[in-house]
């Protein structure tokens, strides 16, 4: 057999087992959408929930109780749908941060991104009642929009601050993100011992929590989803190359301080979104990338689809298991049940690596 044969043979059987991982975990993200929507507190048979699913998604017209469709098509499904796209989006948000800060620990937080939305939103939850009424609108509904811009302003912050001599240097960036995210710290903390009476209501915000998300979360989500995910996957051979280090990147004709500054933006505006919507989540960017690189490998092409994948199968369980472990239709923080699934899982796989 020729040599060239043989080393395209070679290819293609090395990458059937990275395609059998893919393909698994794009069927566990399939099964989990329709599944997710059957545990909660209004009880309800699979029969019932998947007719009820079939009527919402427009795919039968089958008579459906209005309180089946309210509870199915525009609770579960919705906070299911918010779930799978926020997962993705910070698992993939931790591929791209630990790739181009070559970073272990990195995560879609390095940026201070969760301490400026945390600042945004506690300063609407303990100040903004009046502006929430003179602008016409409810108070919880000023939250999201201003962890946003909280979010986004913290980005700004650590970029300007990191760009150091202009060359964005992964030491400078993480000092940056360091810094920015002391500073909003205090902040939240000085506006929680100023104002005891929102103390409750900014903690649980920080938890993070899809309870009471519906599908007019979407648009924000989206808003800042689709340029992160376009920004980070269009620089998936960039994150490649960085890999190599920076001289190395350099002497391969890649403009290494663009292509970080594109990267981390993009990173950090998925990031920013889903602290927007669902507060903030932990361990969800730092476990499924470490846990993929052992069935995926380092390669970010793959990598980066199935952290998008395993990120949302992640999250809508544990969206799952925080609406559904206590009765009475109390709920956990998914921030809360994150750390105690990824933690103790994450310690194991340091410890055994």
């Amino acid at each position: 057999m020729p040599t060239d044969a043989v080393f395209a043979f070679s290819r293609l059987s090395a990458s059937r087992p990275l395609c059998l991982a893919l393909a698994a975990l794009a069927v566990f993200w399939l099964v989990s959408l329709p599944l997710a929507c059957l545990p909660g507190p209004f009880p309800l048979d699979a029969g019932e929930v998947f007719r009820t699913l079939a009527v919402s998604l427009g795919l039968s017209d089958a008579p459906v109780e209005a309180s089946r469709l309210l509870v199915v098509g525009k609770i579960r499904l919705a906070r299911v749908c918010l779930a799978t796209l926020c997962g993705g989006a910070l698992a993939v948000a931790g591929v791209a941060l630990q790739g181009v800060l070559r970073n272990p620990l990195a995560d879609p937080f390095t940026l201070g991104i969760s301490a400026g939305a945390s600042c945004g939103a506690s300063m609407v939850i303990a100040l903004g009642g009046g502006l929430a009424v003179r602008l016409g609108f409810s108070q919880a509904a000023l939250v999201p929009p201003a962890a946003l811009a909280g979010a986004l302003l913290a980005l700004c912050g650590a970029l300007w601050l990191g760009r150091g001599r202009g060359d964005f240097s992964r030491e400078s960036v993480i000092l940056a993100g360091i810094a920015v995210a002391a500073f909003l710290g205090a902040v939240v903390a000085l506006v929680k011992a100023l104002n005891e009476e929102s103390v409750t209501s900014i903690v649980f915000w920080i938890l993070g929590s899809l309870q009471g998300r519906g599908w007019d979360s979407l648009p924000l989500l989206l808003g800042t989803f689709v340029p992160g995910l376009l920004a980070v996957g269009l620089g998936w051979r960039a994150l490649d190359v960085l890999s190599l280090g920076d001289e190395q990147a350099a002497q391969l004709g890649l403009n290494v301080g663009r292509a970080r500054f594109w990267l981390l933006a993009g990173a950090s505006c998925m990031t920013a979104g889903c602290v927007a919507v669902a507060g903030v989540i932990g361990f969800v960017g730092l476990v499924v990338p470490h846990v993929l690189r052992l069935l995926l490998g380092p390669a970010h092409g793959p990598l980066l689809t199935g952290a998008f994948l395993g990120g949302g199968v992640l999250l809508v369980w544990a969206d799952v298991l925080a609406r559904s472990v206590l009765d009475g239709g109390q709920e956990l923080p998914v921030g809360v049940v994150t750390a105690l699934l990824g933690g103790p899982f994450f310690a194991l796989l340091v410890r055994r690596r």
